[in-house]
Parts: structure tokens; sequence; C-alpha cells
């Protein structure tokens, strides 16, 4: 296995609707004297997605339901951002305990169907994009126009996880790498064969990534290097466990 390096991108400028993310991580590792290479990983957060996307709500344009009203008193949470979930979702997982789980028509299980009002101008709220495959395809695609360097593609949101506390970067969507390193089949280092051994790849460069990037650092954008993954272009739906092989469904 190779040594595996992470670089921040930074001097990136606030990302507004419209702009285009490509060629500003382009410029900004220009700025930074720092050349992309094959097979490097570009790993963006969904923040900046949906800014430049234009996936942002205006809190104070949000009229809640009556069943947003009443979600909202049982959790204590403000009734337009309940609101705005809700209509992110596809279905309610759970509600309990000050928390709203849900399912996104995208097919993430997550809090608040990922609506977050980090990072954003007051008043407004960010919402995952509609296809975050798409995004990661897009950038890709464009960065490719701009530095002639294949490379791959992974945005990344920060979540919680059920039966531990604390937040990890999952990614969200991905293009041009396989999501899974399937290693099934293979022998361990005794001989042993794996049977079920299936890492989430993207999942792993996502959190790696977080460490460069931060909280509150003002970074939305990390290359890293180094890695082994298998290119492909099947999108994050890899990752998403199928109804009939959930036990907590």
């Amino acid at each position: 296995m190779a040594d595996i390096e992470v670089f921040s991108v930074r001097n990136m400028p606030q990302i507004q609707p419209g702009d285009p993310l490509a060629d500003l991580i382009c410029s900004a590792l220009n700025h930074g004297g720092l050349k992309l290479l094959d097979s490097d990983v570009v790993v963006v957060t969904q923040k900046v997605v949906s800014k430049a996307e234009g996936r942002l709500a205006k809190l104070s344009e949000i009229i809640p339901s009556p069943f947003a009203l009443t979600v909202a008193s049982e959790l204590d949470k403000d009734p337009r951002m309940v609101e705005v979930a809700l209509r992110e979702a596809k279905r309610i997982v759970r509600m309990d305990k000050g928390v709203l789980i849900t399912e996104t028509h995208q097919g993430f299980v997550c809090a608040n169907s990922g609506v977050d009002k980090s990072n954003v101008e007051p008043d407004q709220v960010t919402l995952l994009p509609l296809d975050p495959d798409a995004s990661a395809r897009r950038i890709r695609e464009r960065i490719k126009q701009l530095t002639g360097v294949n490379v791959a593609v992974v945005i990344s949101d920060t979540w919680g996880r059920p039966w531990r506390n604390g937040l990890v970067n999952f990614a969200i969507g991905c293009s041009g790498i396989a999501p899974i390193k399937n290693y099934v089949g293979k022998k361990d280092q005794y001989g042993y064969v794996l049977n079920v051994t299936e890492i989430a790849m993207v999942d792993e460069i996502a959190a790696i990534a977080e460490l460069a990037m931060g909280k509150l650092s003002d970074i939305p954008a990390v290359i890293v290097r180094g890695c082994e993954y298998d290119p492909a272009d099947v999108g994050i739906k890899e990752l998403l466990r199928a109804a009939e092989s959930d036990l907590f469904r």
C-alpha cells in the first residue's frame, strides 16, 4: 500500500448560487501551487455544492404545515426547519428524544433530511443536492476539461451514527470511483478466505478528508492522493442498503 497524502484546497471564495465550483477549485489549486495528478480524489463538501446549485431555502418564507407544527412542538425544534425537512423526506424513520430521522428522496437515512443552517447566511438553510452523483460527475468532467487530469470526485457530508457518539463525514455522491472495495474471495496474510469484507471506500475517503477540512477552517475541498481505488461511475447507490437486507427497517 502506498502512503496517503491529504492536501487542503485553500483560498476558496464564499460560494454563491451559480458559481462554477470546479473552476474555483482549480483556480485555488493553481494559486496554492498544487497540481492535480491522475487518480487523485477531490473531496468537496455538500455545503458548497448545494450553494453553487442554489439548493437553499429561506426560513422566513417557509409556512409550517399543521403536522410540522406538531412535530416541532414534540421535538422542541424550529417548525420551519421541520417543514423543510419534511418536504425533503420520502418517509419519517424515527422521531424521538429531540431527533428527527428521515429517509430523503435521494435514499439517505439521516437527521433532518440533511437540512442544515450552519455556514450559511442568516435565515437560510442548505438542502442536499438533488442528485449528488450527477453533481460529482459534473465537477469531475469539468476538472478534466480544465486540467486534462483524470480524478475521482467525492461529495461529503457530516452525519451522526447509530450506536456511537460523534459525527463523521460520509460520502453522499461520487464519480470516477467504485464506492465499495470488495475483498470477498481474497485471502488474508494467514490464508483465510474473506467472505463478507466489503470496505466503504468513499466513506473512508470522506472521513479522512474531514481531518484536513475541519468545521471552522472554511476549507470546502480536499485532495486525497495515494488511495488505491477501482475506477467506476456507478454512483453512491451501492452503499445504500436494500430494504430486504436492512435489519432495522
